[in-house]
């Protein structure tokens, strides 16, 4: 399937997490370009070779070694292909040959399968990179290969709607009592599973159709939050994102307040104002392409940044300052090793570990402050009495 040439619903379940939250949003966004970046272009990339990978794992009669072998080559061609897609897609196709031989109960595969969820989401459709239909399991794959943030695969939206139109599409030949959903994110070693019952997702599907029934008519209320306005094309320019951000970062609390903050102020300030940075930034953003299409921003412009030199021809002038006496190799050239993840890159996690690895040590990361979500382990400067004593030894 070609991935780029995809037609996209004003529903779409990959925009779930937004039109449910703030409905307005979808109709708002019909007023802005689909644009894409290199990011989702090499995403778009890694898809199609797990395609090819899962096609010739379920379908060999079909899609045959030397047909994926063709394919492979073919996408290796492309500008942002990267040697380690083909690691990752492994990791993918690992997962889903776990989940197709367990339980030992025979099924039926779909990839990349349309689903049509409009009974719950009029006009809905989205595309699933893999079902296996066993028995009354319904189990939703998702391979997702960005490396930003982790995605759950509990009560999410995009594959709960892929759940509930692969329950309409498959509902004559099977009744499905379980449907598990399971994300797969090889990129930053997140594997994500979360199963529901029908009458969860029914009940779910019941809250679809009351959202998109507003959706559709650009009604109900504006909801601006940093999860919904990540990938929302109107995120620069929306009038209710920026009174948000406005109140969150300017307005006061009325009364007395004591003269330092506490550390519950601190987490509830962080928290409040993560996304206003974020629209800050979208917003300049925004505001420098205005000004260099030639549409003013109210006291801004754009201006040329700082620039750099370049050679035109290195080779010849290099050649001109060893002519004038001047040492080439030991003055106007520098040896410098690749770095670990180069080389790691160059050969392969695996070929890696087993030449080198026992050579490489890791050392520890300069502390960060996330969220008390994220799944990484606290860590504390506070020394404990075992380890003090240890240090210090006897006194």
């Amino acid at each position: 399937m070609e991935h780029e040439k995809r037609d996209h619903a004003l529903l779409s379940a990959s925009g779930a997490n937004r039109w449910l939250a703030c409905p307005p949003s979808a109709k708002l966004e019909e007023q802005f370009p689909d644009t894409t970046s290199d990011a989702a272009r090499e995403g778009t990339l890694a898809h199609e070779l797990a395609e090819l990978k899962v096609r010739n794992y379920f379908y060999t009669t079909d899609f045959g070694k030397r047909k994926l072998n063709a394919a492979v080559k073919k996408l290796q061609k492309e500008d942002l292909w990267q040697d380690e897609m083909m690691g990752y897609t492994d990791q993918y196709l690992d997962y889903i040959r776990v989940v197709a031989m367990a339980d030992r109960i025979q099924g039926t595969a779909e990839i990349e399968k349309r689903v049509d969820f409009g009974r719950w989401a009029p006009g809905g459709f989205g595309t699933a990179d893999c079902l296996l239909l066993k028995g009354n399991q319904l189990h939703v794959i998702d391979f997702k290969y960005g490396k930003g943030v982790p995605v759950s695969a509990e009560e999410n939206p995009q594959m709960m709607l892929y759940a509930l139109g692969a329950r309409d599409m498959y509902g004559i030949l099977y009744h499905f009592d379980e449907f598990h959903l399971h994300i797969i994110q090889p990129r930053i070693d997140n594997v994500s599973e979360w199963t529901c019952t029908e009458e969860e997702l029914l009940e779910f599907g019941s809250y679809v159709k009351e959202r998109s029934a507003l959706a559709i008519d650009g009604a109900g209320e504006f909801c601006p939050g940093e999860s919904q306005c990540r990938f929302c094309r109107a995120k620069a320019v929306c009038r209710a994102r920026a009174e948000e951000n406005v109140r969150l970062a300017f307005s006061q609390d009325k009364g007395k307040l004591p003269p330092l903050i506490s550390s519950e102020d601190a987490g509830r300030y962080l928290s409040l104002g993560e996304d206003v940075k974020k629209w800050l930034e979208d917003l300049k953003e925004w505001a420098l392409g205005e000004c260099l299409a030639g549409r003013p921003v109210l006291g801004w412009k754009a201006v040329e940044g700082r620039g750099s030199r370049d050679w035109i021809d290195m080779d010849a002038a290099f050649g001109k300052l060893a002519k004038s006496g001047l040492a080439e190799e030991a003055v106007l050239w520098e040896k410098k090793p690749l770095t670990l993840a180069q080389v790691e890159k160059l050969l392969g996690k695996k070929d890696f570990q087993d030449a080198v690895g026992e050579f490489v040590v890791k050392n520890p990361g300069k502390p960060a402050l996330v969220k008390e979500s994220d799944k990484s382990e606290a860590i504390t400067n506070k020394v404990t009495a075992a380890e003090a004593f240890a240090e210090g030894g006897e006194s």
